[in-house]
C-alpha cells in the first residue's frame, strides 16, 4: 500500500471528511514520526509496534561492477519493531499468498 492509496482508503472509510482533510492528516502524522526519528526518538505506537533507529558501524564494502573496496560510513537506519497485536494478527492471515493476484492464485 502507497501513501496516496492509504489516502484513498481512508477518505472512503471517513466519508465526513473531506479527501484534502485525510491528506493533511496522514501528510502530518509521517511529516511528525520522521521528525521525532530524525532527533533520534523513539517512537512507539502501542499495539501496532515501535519505529527506532539501529546504529551500523563502518565497514568496508565491495563495488559490484568492480570489485573494489569501498569503505562506507558509520550510520544510524530506521528499525520497526511490530507489536504483539500486530504480530498475532499477520500470523492468522499466514495460509494468504502475499503480493499475488488472486487470479494467479491456484491451490496446490
Amino acid at each position: 500500500m502507497t501513501k496516496s492509496e492509504l489516502i484513498e482508503s481512508l477518505a472512503k472509510r471517513q466519508s465526513q471528511l473531506a479527501y484534502k482533510d485525510v491528506e493533511l492528516a496522514v501528510k502530518t502524522i509521517l511529516e511528525h514520526m520522521a521528525n521525532a526519528l530524525s532527533n533520534g526518538e523513539r517512537i512507539e505506537i502501542r499495539g501496532f509496534g515501535s519505529f527506532s533507529l539501529h546504529y551500523r558501524p563502518p565497514r568496508v564494502g565491495r563495488n559490484p561492477k568492480s570489485g573494489d573496496p569501498v569503505s562506507l560510513p558509520a550510520k544510524y537506519v530506521p528499525h520497526f519493531k511490530p507489536g504483539k497485536q500486530l504480530r498475532d494478527r499477520i500470523d492468522q492471515t499466514k495460509d494468504i499468498p502475499i503480493n499475488q493476484d488472486p487470479e494467479d492464485y491456484k491451490p496446490l
